[in-house]
């Protein structure tokens, strides 16, 4: 090799390493200032600014409207906490004096025995100060009164998705904030934002963050987290319970509205809920989400899964006729129509239009109950959903496997089998998304700042029945809401929407037998029927006042279904005069 040859490859040699350099530079200073700005930001400031113990460093959380546009769920506030040294503090009176006038409804007893305990040299008057009325007490210059930054987790919306946002609380240690319920718990380690690692090894930080901020299975800290709740649709669904728990007083009503294509929950809902930014005052109750951490058995709504799987698997076709005696004896339990009267023979259409307990026994016993109980498999029935919010609750299915055949005769009308409402939503979007089987969930993306964004992945569709099926009990839940819900009246000419009624009995826990006169109203529906674009799920435990769903959820449901028609511009599907 010559010399020149030489010298050649040892410049290209330096220039190389030169560019390698320069670019681990450029991404680093793209770490730095880009995507872990505000947390340096946020160190400096507290190197000249007098912080309160009162801080916070996490993520937020967005809801994501109608038009992508991404509006607060939860974020960050700052402003001041208002601290005294009683050590400093020479006139506790006069100090109480003046701070009463920017905190009137401060306690003169709470106040003085605070700034009179001369065994302390802090102690917090006030906290979640406005940064105006702060400057305003430090403009008083009272010796031994502190006012100092803070900052503090907010929720603007209030009440708005409060059990599915969740809140932040102190943990076990009592120093650490941790997120409680709702996403702020599942998500809690992505939120959180650790400012310990800000300095640690050049290249450990740099390919650690390559690596995990990059990774699309990851969910490391330091996230924003983007959620599928569009605030105005959530607004609407939350007043909606309100007008029906002020006419029904159930013990707990609760709601849901998904895209059922994509899984994607645009509402959910339960009452009684509580606002996250005064949880403390909040009955504890009202924290748990009763969507997702509660079993209930839904009764009817069943029967149009029962329905699916007889028609797919060939029991039974829409043009079936069976003789319907009103009630049945099996394995020495009676089981009864709603009114106990009799149809004679009839086609399948009736069992969901008069919704028929025998008719739907009498499908469950052409299948079998081992094909029937294939298909609730299939349907999830027997499983989690996986959706993301903590505290999931396993559906009680032990009926399925008894050798009595009274147990899936009920199970094909909804009784002995409960779900949570996010399950049964989930098996009956199965009808509405062509017969394949979505996952619900509220997370849609991690963005880690400057362009880091990681799509949350979800397990994909799997197809339970054939479209063909789904479509074919579509048109006969169609058939129900044009002709047999409201006595027709209900019916939306320009639209095509399918829905079925559930009223279920309540069991007693200590007896084992059910109720005379406690009932779960459900309600379930989805349109435009053929193209579903959304799935609108409701229940109530023991509504007061009315025996059937059919009573009390469908106005709130036609509501529902005008809003979103008119929110989300909806076109029409079918002329208005098609039946």
């Amino acid at each position: 090799m010559s010399s020149r040859t030489r010298f050649s490859v040892r410049i290209r040699l330096i220039a190389s390493l030169i560019i390698g350099i320069s670019l681990i530079f450029i991404i680093r200073l793209y770490f730095l200032q880009v995507v872990h700005g505000k947390e340096y930001r946020a160190q400096a400031e507290s190197e000249y600014v007098k912080q309160s113990q009162n801080q916070i460093d996490r993520g937020s959380i967005f809801f994501t409207a109608k038009d992508s546009t991404l509006i607060s769920a939860a974020s960050i506030a700052s402003g001041d906490t208002v601290a005294v040294n009683p050590q400093l503090l020479k006139d506790p009176a006069s100090a109480y004096r003046t701070l009463k006038k920017y905190f009137p409804d401060l306690d003169e007893t709470v106040f003085m025995g605070k700034a009179t305990n001369k065994d302390v040299v802090y102690a917090e008057i006030e906290r979640q100060v406005p940064a105006d009325v702060g400057n305003k007490v430090i403009a008083e210059n009272i010796k031994g009164v502190q006012v100092l930054k803070e900052t503090w987790r907010f929720y603007p919306g209030g009440n708005l998705a409060g059990q599915t946002i969740g809140f932040l609380a102190y943990g076990p240690d009592g120093r650490t904030l941790l997120g409680q319920y709702g996403l702020e718990r599942y998500y809690d380690e992505a939120l959180s934002h650790s400012t310990n690692g800000l300095y640690v090894n050049f290249f450990a930080d740099l390919f650690t963050n390559l690596r995990a901020e990059l990774s699309t299975g990851s969910q490391s800290p330091g996230a924003d987290l983007v959620i599928s709740i569009e605030p105005t649709v959530q607004s609407f669904l939350e007043d909606q319970l309100k007008k029906y728990n002020d006419m029904w007083h159930p013990k707990t009503a609760g709601a849901i509205i998904m895209d059922p294509s994509t899984g994607e929950i645009l509402a959910m809902a339960a009452t009684p809920s509580f606002d996250p930014n005064n949880f403390k005052d909040a009955d504890p109750n009202t924290f748990r989400n009763p969507l997702v951490q509660n079993d209930y058995e839904f009764g009817s709504i069943v029967k149009a899964l029962t329905m699916a799987a007889g028609i797919d698997s060939g029991a039974v076709t829409p043009t079936t006729t069976y003789n319907d005696t009103g009630c049945i004896t099996l394995d020495k339990k009676r089981i009864c129509n709603y009114d106990l009267k009799a149809r004679g023979v009839i086609p399948m259409q009736q069992i969901l239009s008069q919704s028929l307990n025998v008719g739907a026994a009498w499908v469950e016993n052409r299948m079998g109950s081992a094909i029937f109980t294939s298909y609730l498999k299939k349907y999830g029935i027997e499983e989690e959903t996986g959706i993301d919010l903590p505290g999931e609750a396993s559906p009680l299915v032990a009926n399925l496997s008894s050798p009595r055949q009274v147990e899936y005769a009920t199970a094909s009308f909804g009784q002995g089998i409960a779900l949570t409402p996010v399950a049964m939503t989930r098996a009956l979007a199965t009808l509405a998304d062509h017969g394949a089987v979505p996952s619900p969930h509220v997370g849609l993306e991690l963005d880690y700042g400057g362009g880091l964004v990681k799509k949350l992945g979800w397990a994909p569709p799997r197809q339970a029945i054939t479209p063909q099926t789904a479509d074919t009990v579509t048109r006969m839940l169609v058939n129900v809401v044009d002709n047999s819900l409201a006595n027709g009246k209900a019916k939306i000419p320009e639209y095509s929407v399918a829905a079925k009624t559930g009223t279920a009995q309540i069991e007693d826990p200590t007896t084992h037998e059910y109720y005379p006169d406690r009932y779960l109203h459900s309600f379930f529906g989805y349109f435009p029927a053929y193209n579903a674009r959304f799935i609108v799920f409701f229940y109530a435990l023991e509504p007061q006042g009315a025996q059937y769903a059919s009573e009390t959820w469908t106005k709130p449901f036609s509501d529902t279904v005008h809003f979103l028609i008119n929110y989300y511009h909806v076109p029409p599907d079918r002329a208005p005069t098609s039946q």
